[in-house]
């Protein structure tokens, strides 16, 4: 029972994977929030909860409603004092090649997987800065790390959620704030269709909601990027290769060319601390050759 007496709100949570994550949670001791659209789906999964020896409350909000996400933490604060855990998801598809994809498609999918993971978090930040300690899993997938067929909306969207996470780590790190994404692969209503009948049996969605323990427990990482489904865990990180300074000069383009496999190799490659690094070394490079340049002279 390692989240015994911890407060965990899970949005999305009145089916699927959302279901498996806030039952998983109840199961090592966490009070949960089951938060969905549909109020008897939030009131249905909490009520398995309780069945079952545990604690929780259904709460029916859109996390793309502001305020209905500011009165859910609210109702919550009021109710057990403080919240430890959120996991962010809610979503939906609108699967399409981009070429046939609405830019109304395009904004709905970015506006329920990114904005509302955005508004939740920010209902709870201050909350957890306060106390001095959080836990936030962003939902990510590998549509958005590598991309899929159809999935221009639902990629862009799975990335920027990302870029979120890397930020909100760093700036919660000294508040005891650590902020993951979970890239999940699991039979729900949002993967019918997509994957075959004997994939799908393979990909419980019981067997994804384990990997929230390593990212929400006291000793949870940060700035994680786990792969979970069928039982098999794996990290993906952003790199950056040691690259090679071209410079400046007229034929930098064709220099670039002329290089690309030096700029491209990933032999040495590393994962930055934060986003400056990247102008930080580009510059002590620059500086280096010009040093460099100076002292041939």
């Amino acid at each position: 029972m390692l989240l015994d007496g911890r407060i965990a709100i899970v949005t999305g949570a009145g089916g699927g994977l959302g279901r498996a994550h806030a039952l998983y949670l109840a199961r090592q001791g966490a009070k949960v929030v089951v938060n969905d659209l549909a109020p008897e789906a939030a009131e249905r999964v909490a009520a398995e909860i309780t069945a079952r020896g545990g604690a929780a409350i259904g709460v029916a909000a859109s996390v793309t409603d502001e305020a209905a996400v500011a009165a859910m933490v609210e109702r919550v604060v009021a109710l057990w004092g403080r919240i430890d855990i959120l996991v962010s998801n809610a979503g939906i598809l609108r699967d399409k090649s981009f070429a046939k994809m609405s830019l109304d498609d395009f904004r709905l999918v970015v506006d329920v997987h990114l904005m509302g993971a955005a508004i939740c978090a920010k209902a709870v930040w201050e909350i957890m800065r306060q106390q001095g300690y959080g836990r936030i899993v962003m939902t990510t997938s590998s549509s958005g790390l590598y991309g899929n067929f159809g999935q221009a909306n639902y990629g862009a969207a799975k990335m920027a959620l990302v870029g979120l996470m890397q930020t909100l780590a760093i700036e919660g790190e000294k508040y005891g704030v650590r902020v993951n994404c979970l890239a999940p692969t699991a039979a729900t209503g949002m993967t019918e269709g997509v994957l075959s009948p004997e994939t799908l049996k393979r990909l419980d969605p019981a067997f994804v909601s384990p990997g929230l323990l390593a990212l929400v427990a006291d000793d949870a990482p940060t700035r994680t990027i786990l792969c979970a489904g069928a039982g098999h865990f794996a990290t993906a990180n952003i790199t950056l290769t040691e690259g090679n300074y071209i410079g400046g000069g007229h034929d930098a383009g064709e220099q670039l060319i002329r290089h690309w496999e030096e700029v491209a190799d990933r032999a040495g490659e590393i994962v930055p601390a934060y986003g400056f690094f990247q102008s930080e070394r580009e510059i002590a490079s620059a500086e280096q050759h010009a040093d460099r340049a100076t002292e041939r002279a």
